[in-house]
């Protein structure tokens, strides 16, 4: 098995357990009347459990296998509105060094398939964490409530599906 194939496979679990954890930082948000902050997250779980059926479809059209990992535990409590993005932020940027990890295997076992499949995945992470860090620059700047709310309803929103992504096994969500 080469370096590519293990992070790939390890990959579809760190999205998985991503999803999890969006799920209940919104749950979170929901139990706190925020239904602005809970709505986007609930939205970031559903693009992160695509992102992992991306892979799995990867793998599938590869013939490499798949294997779905369980996930760990995750995070239910938080002290203030500004742990959960924190959270988040502190979780795009793993990702995204387990992006960039996966980019470089491919390019020293010479796989230029898996290295552009992992194109995708590197784009979409600069995305992610500039949407993060600037949700989380207006949670502190703030101590209402209702401008974060405001900020998501009228900037965070969907940004429609992407052409360019890649397949997901079973069809994104």
């Amino acid at each position: 098995m080469t370096t590519f194939d293990t992070l790939l496979a390890q990959q579809i679990g760190h999205e998985f357990a991503a999803s999890h954890q969006y799920v209940a930082i919104a749950v979170w948000f929901d139990d706190h009347d925020l239904p602005q902050l809970a709505g986007y997250f609930y939205r970031q779980s559903v693009e992160e459990r695509n992102h992992a059926m991306m892979l799995v479809q990867y793998r599938l059209d590869r013939g490499m296998g798949v294997v779905i990992p369980s996930v760990p535990a995750v995070r239910n409590e938080f002290a203030d509105v500004r742990e959960p993005i924190a959270l988040a932020l502190a979780q795009e940027k793993q990702v995204s060094e387990q992006i960039q990890a996966l980019f470089a295997a491919a390019r020293a076992e010479n796989d230029g398939l898996g290295e552009q499949a992992m194109l995708w995945f590197l784009k979409e992470q600069v995305e992610e964490v500039a949407s993060m860090q600037t949700l989380l620059t207006i949670a502190e700047r703030t101590t209402n409530l209702f401008d974060i709310e405001n900020f998501v309803a009228r900037e965070a929103g969907s940004h429609g599906d992407d052409p360019s992504a890649p397949s997901a096994a079973g069809g994104a969500l």
